[in-house]
């Protein structure tokens, strides 16, 4: 049982940002003070990606765990009422997730999942990443792996 109201519970649920997140600030400040310029939440590329460098073909998106359910990871718990609810939201998410990645992947992109876990800390580990954007060999990543 939820320990608030339903109308509490809305409103905190309205309340979480799907842009502009501090995994996603995280991010964006790391590859900005090595010099990459990017394009945030493009409207012409399928699943509106956090960040695009498009001089390196790259799609990056920083996931929530919680919402993409990041496989095995202790931040993707999931509710425990309305379960036909939440199944179908984050099966919903998760598919849509998958659709979007392989319409990139298919038009030539290439396309990078950082999950939200892997931004926590002072200084989380992230130079693989300065090291994988000119990496054209690289056309998928999903980071950290659980």
């Amino acid at each position: 049982m939820d320990i608030v109201s339903n109308e509490t519970r809305s409103k905190i649920m309205a309340n979480i940002k799907s842009k502009n997140t501090s995994p996603e600030k995280k991010i964006r400040k790391l590859i900005h003070s090595y010099g990459f310029r990017y394009r945030l939440h493009p409207r012409d590329l399928p699943g509106k990606p956090d960040l695009v460098l498009r001089r390196y073909n790259l799609c990056i998106f920083v996931n929530g765990c919680f919402w993409h359910r990041h496989p095995r990871c202790k931040l993707a718990s999931t509710p425990q009422n309305r379960n036909d609810f939440w199944s179908k939201k984050f099966l919903d998410n998760i598919t849509r997730d998958i659709k979007n990645r392989n319409i990139l992947l298919r038009k030539g992109w290439r396309v990078f999942d950082i999950w939200e876990c892997g931004t926590r800390g002072s200084s989380p580990d992230l130079k693989w990443l300065i090291e994988a954007i000119p990496d054209m060999d690289k056309y998928y990543v999903s980071w950290p792996q659980n």
